[in-house]
């Protein structure tokens, strides 16, 4: 389990990496097949600007701090850019009627931004509504799935 505000990163092809429920928060996945070496980030907020000394202890708490250590630790396993899988779900609207606030939007506006300066492209997504979901990599197939809150089923988001 990668706990809210977390990561982790691993190359044991027994390990299925799950999130916690994500509401506004953004979880993503990273998966390189060649090197079998998976992470995932629960993400809670975009921008470590607003916290630099919370970001240097917990850098998962903020997405570009975040995503910056999960690459960085995919990277000293053996994954490598242009095999890199990336996927993201979560940024709902969550106790925000209004949608003055709108976290999730701006979760993922900015995770949109940081993959494109780091010219990541993004596999596959299931982000917005109004609904908790999360995220499961297996690392033995590279199999990416969702639980939704109030589902018995779970969703595919990449099969390969």
């Amino acid at each position: 389990m990668v706990a809210l505000a977390d990561l982790a990163v691993s190359k044991d092809q027994k390990v299925t990496l799950c999130s916690f429920p994500l509401g506004a928060c953004l979880g993503v996945a990273i998966y390189d097949p060649e090197a079998k070496v998976g992470g995932l980030l629960h993400s809670l907020l975009p921008d470590s600007s607003i916290d630099p000394a919370r970001a240097a202890t917990r850098p998962g708490m903020f997405l570009d701090t975040g995503l910056a250590a999960l690459w960085q630790q995919a990277q000293q396993l053996g994954a490598k850019k242009e095999s890199l899988q990336l996927f993201v779900a979560g940024g709902a609207l969550i106790m925000d009627d209004t949608g003055h606030f709108n976290i999730g939007l701006r979760n993922y506006n900015a995770f949109v931004e940081l993959t494109g300066k780091m010219n990541l492209k993004i596999e596959a997504a299931d982000v917005g509504g109004r609904t908790n979901r999360s995220l499961q990599l297996n690392l033995a197939s590279g199999e990416v799935r969702l639980k939704f809150s109030g589902q018995a089923k779970m969703k595919t988001l990449c099969k390969p």
